[in-house]
């Protein structure tokens, strides 16, 4: 058996036993235009880390922060308002200085 029939059989396999029914994004358009708007040499490797769902430090960073401002909109205790702040604060303070760093980066 050659390599492509083994592939082919396995995908077919795989979609009997209803493997791919409920695929992320199942039923919607493919938008593309991300992927053409990156640089042809860093493509491939956005891709991986895409699927991989691993992304920059700075977008967890800024999840992060987000998710203290929440928790400190929702909160009624003041000591704890105050522990969150403190926090907030470090990682604001984290997320500049990782910013200012990746610009003398470039």
């Amino acid at each position: 058996m050659s390599l492509a029939n083994f592939i082919e059989e396995r995908i077919r396999e795989a979609m009997e036993a209803g493997e791919f029914d409920n695929l992320e994004g199942a039923g919607k358009p493919l938008d593309l235009d991300s992927y053409f708007n990156t640089p042809e040499d860093l493509r491939m490797g956005y891709s991986v880390l895409k699927s991989a769902k691993i992304v920059p430090e700075e977008v967890d960073r800024l999840k992060e922060i987000g998710e203290l401002k929440e928790r400190i909109k929702s909160s009624t205790d003041e000591s704890e308002k105050r522990r969150l702040i403190v926090i907030l604060n470090e990682r604001v303070l984290a997320f500049n200085l990782l910013m200012e760093r990746n610009k003398r980066k470039r």
